[in-house]
């Protein structure tokens, strides 16, 4: 649900000048998930859940120098995998999902990772959003993946209304030109990751204070 306080015609000039602003200040962004090829990373996306990418880096940079294709990672075990992770929240279902991942993308996909988001729907530990992550990310695909910060950032942004994060996505979708689409995510979660935090949000050294619906609500 696009926020109704502005027209469509105001709120989609209004995008156009936030994500040219976060263009202009990163125009390459990145995840910043360390990885070396496709398995490794959607490894390491299933690790980041409710976790730092910090602490997912720091956890994966052993574990990807003795598994890092799927028949690595079958062959080092569930419990194997779980001593190179326990430093990880929520590891042993990770644990399971990452093993599991890996023996589907053995027995169906010839150890690769499909390019499809239905089918990458289906495998173990990948929903929407990470599947969104996963095609924009490694192949450049115009998904939008909808995480916390991207929840928080757009909302007070007055770039949506809604609550769940299907629903911002379509929202995102709708609004977002075209031309922004590839790096709207990693421009909206870097920017809710080190300057509008959830708590004491940095709008004092905002690029976006003057775009912003909360800032001129709340402040």
């Amino acid at each position: 649900m696009i926020n109704k306080e502005a027209d469509c015609g105001e709120l989609g000039e209004r995008a156009i000048e936030i994500f040219e602003l976060l263009r202009k200040a990163n125009p390459h962004p990145k995840s910043e998930l360390v990885s070396d090829g496709e398995f490794q990373f959607c490894v390491s996306v299933i690790l980041s859940a409710q976790t730092t990418d910090k602490a997912v880096n720091k956890a994966t940079a052993k574990l990807f120098e003795v598994a890092d294709t799927p028949g690595k990672m079958l062959a080092l075990g569930l419990d194997g995998l779980k001593e190179y992770i326990k430093s990880i929240g929520l590891y042993n279902n990770k644990a399971k999902h990452i093993i599991a991942l890996s023996e589907a993308l053995m027995k169906g996909y010839s150890s690769k990772i499909p390019m499809d988001r239905e089918v990458l729907e289906k495998l173990p530990g990948i929903g929407r959003k990470s599947a969104n992550v996963i095609l924009n990310a490694l192949w450049g695909m115009e998904y939008i993946a909808v995480d916390t910060h991207v929840l928080r950032v757009s909302k007070r942004l007055g770039l949506t209304q809604a609550t769940t994060p299907l629903a911002v996505e379509r929202d995102l979708m709708e609004l977002v030109p075209q031309e922004y689409i590839r790096y709207a995510s990693d421009w909206l979660v870097l920017h809710g990751r080190y300057t509008c935090l959830a708590r004491n949000p940095k709008c004092v050294e905002c690029i976006l204070s003057g775009l912003c619906w909360y800032t001129r609500h709340f402040e």
